[in-house]
């Protein structure tokens, strides 16, 4: 666990030398495809996956308008794995069609699944490596919702692809993947496939923001 500063933020550190060309092996949270090929499925969030996910009816939408979304994706290992998401209904099939895309391509994911309120919470330790979309919170350092907490937005590798403002670093351990040059699997780029898929449904990307870089991020709202 890493100390958070007064300003709720832990702070960067160097990328120990065994992460600096992260491509940690897939622990399958589901069971993988028996034919290693590109599979999807689409349906209204189970009871108990609403239950260990971090929607309240505190939240900002209605569980009816949340879909429980399955994908296959490459994993670092080269293998096809599982994951899972938690998305607005109204964009659940395109996220299926870009994470096909990405599957084709062999773009690497280490990992995706739904995180659970407990998590959002949890202390910082700064090598969070997860892809997922919904997330019950606010904007970072502000007191609006997140795009996340409406299923609209998504967070792609986000050691590959930190955030970054000032001196704020998210994950804190990722700071060798600032230097966006250095090109390694996993990473979103400009004109590169994961930006591209993106940008074919209409969704943002973090990596053009101008007051800060949130290179992991994803949205249909450009928010």
């Amino acid at each position: 666990m890493l100390p958070v500063g007064p300003q709720g933020f832990a702070a960067a550190q160097a990328t120990p030398p065994e992460l600096r060309h992260r491509s940690i092996v897939t622990v399958d949270d589901l069971a993988p495809p028996a034919d290693g090929r590109f599979h999807a499925t689409v349906q209204a969030v189970p009871a108990a996956v609403l239950a260990r996910s971090s929607w309240t009816r505190n939240c900002p939408i209605a569980a009816a308008d949340l879909r429980y979304v399955t994908v296959v994706f490459r994993g670092f290992d080269g293998r096809a794995h599982t994951g899972e998401l938690l998305v607005n209904a109204r964009v659940a099939d395109d996220l299926v069609t870009v994470f096909k895309r990405l599957f084709t391509a062999g773009f690497p994911i280490e990992r995706m699944r739904i995180t659970s309120a407990a998590g959002l919470k949890a202390p910082p330790t700064g090598d969070h490596n997860t892809t997922e979309v919904y997330a019950c919170r606010p904007v970072r350092g502000h007191q609006g919702w997140s795009q996340h907490a409406y299923g609209l937005a998504i967070d792609l590798n986000p050691f590959q692809n930190p955030y970054q403002k000032g001196k704020v670093v998210l994950p804190e351990l990722a700071t060798s993947y600032l230097d966006r040059a250095d090109a390694r699997p996993g990473m979103a780029q400009p004109r590169e496939e994961a930006v591209r898929a993106f940008a074919a449904i209409g969704w943002q990307w973090g990596g053009d923001y101008r007051s800060l870089k949130d290179y992991m991020h994803f949205s249909a709202t450009g928010g």
